[in-house]
């Protein structure tokens, strides 16, 4: 199961019982987030065990069928990676809350003009606020870096981009050609170089894996920051207040 931060309370997922305040699993609850998430034509993010990911929209909501189905593109790898992953999870947001479930007994479905992948009807579904804290996209002249070895291949050493950064968590670039990790894995010693004066030393946990763009050949890693002490954590404030400035800066000329 894959889960996004959500500072400034970040989700806490991973510590004994935090899951059980965010879990619905009222069966008219449930129908009826979906059937919200369909009307709505929310955007979906669908994400493999294996790392594939696949945004869609959910095309049919049958609660007597036990069935749901998304909208699926037949040409498009992801879909068929979906089907054969050992397990998926979906993820959607209704205005400022984001809902999270898990997609199984996967299959496509072909019908005369379109094609759906069809799955059983989740018995349960996750409930988060969405993260108000706030968070500043990187600048790219400065390369700002994530360095730590592989969680399941120690002899190897990745080095990724960070795409944006909050005082609770960040998000990397992992490119599609690198050996995936499993959502909720720590990444422990990872040196985070956000510029010339900012280095962070800490570990990473993992939430999430969400596609970026069709041809951004790689993925969004969404990571909470653990383990700061109060110094890099005000350090990374001082970032985070300098690059919005800089921004603006750059905005105006």
């Amino acid at each position: 199961m894959t889960i996004d931060t959500q500072p400034a309370t970040l989700d806490a997922l991973g510590q004994p019982g935090a899951v059980e305040s965010f879990r619905v699993g009222d069966p008219v609850e449930v129908k009826s987030l979906l059937k919200s998430l369909m009307d709505r034509s929310v955007t979906i993010n669908l994400n493999g065990s294996d790392g594939s990911a696949y945004s869609t929209t959910l095309w049919t909501v049958d609660a007597a069928q036990g069935k749901i189905a998304f909208a699926a593109d037949l040409m498009a790898p992801a879909v068929h990676r979906l089907v054969e992953a050992d397990e998926a999870v979906a993820v959607g947001y209704l205005d400022q809350i984001k809902l999270q479930f898990d997609v199984a007994d996967r299959m496509l479905v072909h019908g005369r003009q379109h094609c759906v992948l069809q799955a059983a009807m989740p018995r349960e579904l996750f409930r988060f606020q969405r993260r108000n804290a706030f968070r500043v996209r990187t600048l790219e002249r400065s390369a700002p870096t994530a360095r730590f070895r592989h969680p399941s291949i120690p002899d190897m050493m990745l080095e990724l981009r960070v795409l944006d950064v909050s005082v609770g968590g960040c998000a990397l670039f992992m490119p599609s050609d690198m050996p995936m990790f499993e959502p909720g894995v720590n990444i422990n010693d990872c040196t985070l170089e956000l510029d010339a004066g900012t280095l962070l030393r800490g570990t990473l946990m993992v939430h999430h894996v969400t596609s970026i763009q069709p041809h951004a050949r790689g993925v969004r890693l969404g990571c909470e920051l653990l383990h700061l002490d109060p110094d890099a954590r005000r350090m990374l404030q001082r970032y985070i207040d300098q690059t919005q400035k800089r921004r603006r800066m750059l905005s105006l000329d």
